[in-house]
C-alpha cells in the first residue's frame, strides 16, 4: 500500500470515527427518558393548545439560514385527541398550511397524522420534552423531497417551548429547523 492510499484510509476511518460518535451522543441519540423527572412536565394538551405564535428559522445543509418564517397556530383538545392547525408565513412571501391529528397515549405515547406525513409519526412527552419521529414530503415548489424528521421539543421554566428539528435524507443532515412557540394569552 503506498503512503497515499494509507493516508486516505486514516482520513476515512477518522470521518467514519466522528460521524459514528456524533450519531451515538449528538441530537439523534437523545431519549425523553434522558428528561424524566425533570420539571416542568410538558403536556401537549396544556402547553400545545389554544391560540400559538411561532418564530423560526431554517437552516440549509451548509448551516447558513435558508428561511425564516412565523407561524399562528390553533389547537383544541377532546380527551387524548387533539387537532393543531398551523399557519406559516415564511420570508419569501410563501404561506403553508398544515393540520396534525394527534393522539396522546396514558404512557405519554403520541401518535400524529398530517396530509404531508407519510404514514404515522410517533412520539413521546416525558419531563420537560417531547420528540416525534416521522416522514415528511415537502411541497412540490419546495422540491417534493421525501425526508426523515427528527423532532425535539423543550419546555422553558416559562411556558414557551423551544423547537429543534432535524431532517434527513439518506441519513444525511439536510436542514435543521429552530423555532420558538408560546401561546397567545386570550384577554
Amino acid at each position: 500500500m503506498t503512503p497515499v492510499t494509507c493516508f486516505l484510509l486514516g482520513v476515512i476511518a477518522a470521518l467514519a470515527g466522528v460521524l459514528l460518535f456524533n450519531r451515538a451522543t449528538g441530537f439523534a441519540a437523545q431519549r425523553t427518558a434522558d428528561y424524566a423527572g425533570q420539571e416542568p412536565a410538558f403536556d401537549l394538551r396544556t402547553h400545545l393548545s389554544g391560540p400559538i405564535k411561532c418564530e423560526g428559522v431554517i437552516y440549509g445543509p451548509t448551516g447558513r439560514v435558508a428561511s425564516r418564517f412565523v407561524g399562528d397556530f390553533e389547537a383544541t383538545w377532546e380527551g387524548s385527541r387533539g387537532v393543531m392547525t398551523e399557519y406559516f408565513l415564511y420570508d419569501s412571501g410563501t404561506t403553508q398550511t398544515r393540520q396534525w391529528r394527534l393522539q396522546l397515549g396514558n404512557d405519554g405515547r403520541i401518535r400524529a397524522e398530517a396530509d404531508d406525513v407519510i404514514g404515522t409519526g410517533r412520539g413521546q412527552q416525558e419531563g420537560p420534552s417531547v420528540n416525534l419521529n416521522y416522514t415528511i414530503r415537502l411541497p412540490r415548489e419546495a422540491g417534493g423531497h421525501v425526508l426523515n424528521v427528527t423532532d425535539w421539543m423543550y419546555l422553558a421554566p416559562n411556558g414557551v417551548i423551544v423547537n429543534r428539528s432535524q431532517f434527513r435524507k439518506f441519513g444525511i443532515k439536510v436542514a435543521e429547523l429552530v423555532a420558538t412557540m408560546r401561546r397567545v394569552d386570550t384577554v
